[in-house]
């Protein structure tokens, strides 16, 4: 990581450009890029502030920390950092991995695409919400969600139907019998 170290109302200390930039070295391995730390230590009457703004693509976290010790805000900012660090790169794993379940196929489309779900091995099930409408409006709802199949309740009937678009372009209907 790169590191620049600014000093403000304290003389500039190697020992302490060396203690953060090696403190600093341990976020490479939460970071997928290269990233530059902005380290400013400051002495204001008896309190010492270590403030750190680490910036990196798609990154961009900030601490600040105060106390009567130069070392120990630098290691309380760094916690911070760490802690701030490792919720940003979760919160991005989890939206990864959202998104792949959201173009995983459901067990609903195999069957209508015609592949087999135990020959997967798996069945994935979903939860849908549906809502009393006629079948006309429940095409243009389809045709707005750009959907091969729509869940609806039929406003007539009171019965849940399912529109689907079959492979000539045309749409089917499909209705529980009485």
């Amino acid at each position: 990581m790169q590191t620049s170290v600014t000093f403000k109302n304290i003389d500039s200390s190697d020992n302490l450009s060396q203690y953060v930039s090696h403190k600093l070295d341990r976020f490479d391995k939460f970071l997928d890029n290269p990233a530059e730390a902005n380290v400013v230590l400051s002495v204001e009457k008896f309190r010492h502030i270590a403030e750190i703004n680490i910036v990196g693509d798609r990154l961009n976290i900030y601490g600040k920390e105060e106390t009567v010790d130069m070392y120990s805000a630098i290691d309380m900012v760094l916690d911070k950092l760490e802690k701030q660090i490792k919720k940003n790169k979760d919160k991005t794993r989890e939206r990864r991995t959202g998104s792949k379940a959201r173009v995983k196929p459901s067990s609903a489309e195999d069957t209508m695409l015609g592949v087999d779900t135990e020959e997967r091995g798996q069945v994935v099930v979903e939860h849908i919400d549906y809502k009393p409408m006629d079948v006309e409006e429940a095409i243009m709802q389809m045709d707005l969600l750009e959907d091969h199949f729509f869940v609806f309740t039929n406003s007539r009937s009171e019965r849940v139907n399912v529109l689907y678009r079959r492979k000539d372009g045309d749409y089917g209907l499909i209705q529980p019998s009485n």
